[in-house]
């Protein structure tokens, strides 16, 4: 994989939550900068709600994106976005970037929500989530990578995702996938010939009480309890709409506060 291309575009947006004092959930910081933009939208309850909005095509080849979210002890908050973000190549090539950021204090509720990231024939993007919670957080995050829109082959993607309680590791796991890739990405022990892969990581204070067992609830669909306490849903599926069905299958029993599809 070609450097990163320093030529290309700078975002950056960051969220935080805070209780308001009033049963709600405050956003006293929502800043966005660069072609990503946040936008809050009518919440629930207690819930703050935001939504990522792509103001331009993109990430490119050489852009580098960074997205905070922190959450603080009692907020609830849930982010989504308002299409599926396009891996794309860029003018002059080169890997593009996507950081994000996540803490979660004690007490504090975070859904991140994201729609389906698609690698596009020819680009090159790493993604690196890294989520940090503190015992007694609560936290739905949900990933879905598409290989190649439909009928085309994928370009290389390579995700990182990284979730740590109380500066503990508790998931640190990397998917490499496209051409360039280290052989094997597309067999039967990763992808399997599919096209589209996703996780749920659920973090819930009443796993300690209730601990879950591994188990295969459905074809293409893995459960994996974590400590933390947490769990893991894994799934491969054909396409992006089979993928997200799966993921929704996770027995509402995983987390009382897991999502239907956002």
């Amino acid at each position: 994989m070609d450097g990163v291309n320093t030529a290309g575009v700078r975002a950056e947006a960051e969220v935080r939550a805070r209780v308001d004092g009033r049963g709600g959930t405050a956003l006293p910081v929502l800043e966005s900068r660069g072609p990503i933009a946040l936008r809050r939208t009518r919440g629930s309850g207690a819930t703050a709600h935001v939504t990522l909005v792509g103001a331009m095509s993109g990430p490119h080849g050489g852009d580098h994106f960074t997205l905070r979210a922190d959450v603080g002890a009692g907020a609830r908050l849930r982010v989504g976005s308002a299409a599926a973000t396009l891996a794309l190549p860029g003018q002059h090539g080169g890997q593009a970037r996507q950081d994000v950021r996540i803490t979660v204090a004690a007490g504090g509720e975070l859904h991140w929500l994201p729609e389906p990231l698609v690698s596009v024939v020819g680009s090159g993007l790493a993604v690196h989530t890294r989520v940090d919670l503190e015992t007694g957080a609560r936290l739905v995050l949900r990933e879905e990578l598409v290989l190649g829109r439909t009928g085309e082959d994928p370009g290389r993607l390579t995700s990182r995702l990284t979730v740590r309680v109380d500066g503990r590791p508790v998931l640190d796991q990397e998917l490499d996938c496209g051409p360039g890739a280290p052989g094997g990405w597309d067999g039967p022990a990763v992808l399997g010939g599919h096209r589209a892969v996703g996780q749920l990581v659920l973090h819930e204070p009443e796993f300690a009480e209730k601990p879950l067992a591994p188990g295969v609830p459905a074809e293409g669909l893995a459960v994996l309890p974590l400590t933390g306490p947490a769990v893991l849903v894994t799934a491969v599926a054909p396409d992006a709409l089979r993928l997200r069905r799966l993921l929704d299958r996770a027995p509402a029993s995983f987390a009382p506060a897991c999502p239907a599809s956002a």
